[in-house]
């Protein structure tokens, strides 16, 4: 049957950026990407991580580079994002997900907590800027650029002793939507997905019985989430089809977010 739409649904040869994809859902986003038959280049600041991500992906059959990345490093950055698209022609999407876990009480002792602040605003904010800036020119020359950040539903609310951490998720999502209405006009889209209560490695430590308390008590589907469940969501709005969906912010939490009892 000949198709009656003339839109893509496929990102089968696009070259896609995903940081902190060593595990959890960018490690499930760079597999997932490669399975639509995209070009990856899987970054994390834990190197070994990655190429055991890069190497799953090739002996599947998909294509795929691994850097040992640390995302708060602006040199290397810039080195990563020039090797990227000069390997992979080009550069048609940047998904900006590494993260890092940080908790403090307000009052704690001073030195303690303004490292934690500059930390959670350096990897959780200032580097998903710096690498949009960095990817642009590449984004702009694709015919489908697209970006994902990653923030969480800390930035739609906040948790007691998350400050730093909730801020920065809180600071994504107005990046996200600044980035949305000054470069869209470029022809690149920029929205943000905001995960729930998710398994990976930075909800490993919570014990699965308050996990699952959490889930029922908080949840409409009365579970955590599957980082692959995140990374569809992903894919969903990097499609050269979603062309017309730019500075949204998805929550993929369950339903989490709009109960109110």
């Amino acid at each position: 049957m000949a198709r009656l739409s003339r839109l893509s649904r496929s990102i089968k040869g696009r070259s896609a950026l995903v940081t902190g994809a060593a595990s959890g859902m960018g490690r499930a986003t760079a597999r997932l990407f490669a399975d639509e038959g995209a070009k990856v280049a899987v970054t994390d600041r834990d190197a070994a991580g990655a190429s055991a991500v890069a190497e799953e992906i090739v002996a599947a059959g998909g294509r795929a580079r691994a850097f040992g990345f640390d995302v708060c490093d602006a040199e290397r950055a810039r080195e990563v994002v020039r090797d990227v698209a000069a390997d992979f022609g080009g550069l048609d999407i940047l998904v900006n997900n590494a993260g890092v876990s940080v908790s403090i009480a307000a009052d704690a002792e001073s030195d303690a907590w303004e490292a934690a602040w500059a930390r959670a605003l350096e990897v959780m904010l200032t580097a998903q800027a710096r690498l949009v800036r960095l990817c642009l020119p590449h984004l702009e020359a694709s015919d489908a650029g697209r970006v994902v950040n990653i923030s969480s539903t800390e930035g739609l609310g906040a948790s007691a002793g998350a400050g730093p951490y909730s801020v920065a998720k809180h600071g994504v999502i107005g990046l996200t939507r600044s980035l949305a209405v000054e470069l869209g006009r470029r022809g690149v889209t920029f929205n943000c997905i905001c995960p729930g209560p998710i398994s990976t490695a930075m909800t490993s430590p919570i014990p699965d019985e308050a996990k699952e308390k959490f889930a029922r008590r908080r949840v409409p589907l009365r579970r955590y989430g599957d980082p692959e469940e995140v990374a569809h969501a992903t894919l969903s709005l990097v499609l050269p089809a979603s062309s017309y969906i730019n500075g949204v912010v998805l929550p993929v939490d369950g339903g989490m977010t709009i109960q109110n009892t």
